[in-house]
């Protein structure tokens, strides 16, 4: 097996052509990749569902909307938080029940009293669910062109309308990818 260079941190945009309508537009935000496999959240995907109505003492630390965003087709029953911590992104190791993932993102430990982190956070996603892949499967769908990988922003976590994320991720590239934005939501419509 050839070696994997790591992802982790990185987001994963949806290119036009990916037909499975778990990530159709879907911004994923890469939180594991390595030789085992990857761990994602998919970040513009806002539910119904409060924060308060599923884990209430981690509802008044959420930016808006303050709804609960699958994360992606697998263990919808689960709970994944991602935080912003803001300040220096590569020294210190955060506060406790929070884990670096990538700078100033980093996974939250939902067990925790949230008044433990309550001071440090700077923004605060709850997500059901996660995208996952087994080991190789991203590599084969990064080769069929299903998603462009592009740096992370930490606004990217708590942008405040979500449904925008696509384009406005793809519109800050330098580079062609910049014009993949002004893609037509329905292309026959053209």
């Amino acid at each position: 097996m050839t070696e994997v260079s790591s992802l982790t941190g990185r987001l994963l945009v949806a290119t036009p052509a990916l037909a499975d309508p778990n990530f159709d537009r879907a911004v994923v935000l890469l939180l594991d990749h390595d030789e085992e496999g990857s761990l994602g959240v998919v970040l513009n995907r806002p539910t119904p569902v409060g924060v308060s109505d599923i884990l209430e003492g981690w509802a008044g630390l959420t930016g808006e909307p303050g709804v609960v965003f699958q994360g992606g087709p697998v263990s919808l029953d689960s709970a994944l938080g991602v935080a912003v911590i803001p300040g220096d992104s590569s020294g210190d190791r955060g506060p406790l029940g929070w884990r670096r993932v990538h700078g100033a993102i980093g996974l939250v430990d939902l067990e925790a009293p949230p008044e433990l982190l309550a001071s440090a956070l700077g923004s605060l996603r709850i997500f059901a669910g996660y995208a996952g892949w087994g080991p190789g499967q991203l590599e084969d769908e990064l080769v069929e062109g299903a998603w462009y990988v592009v740096e992370s922003e930490p606004g990217d976590v708590s942008s405040p309308v979500p449904e925008r994320l696509w384009r406005e991720v793809l519109r800050r590239q330098r580079s062609d990818l910049a014009m993949v934005a002004t893609y037509a939501d329905d292309p026959s419509l053209n």
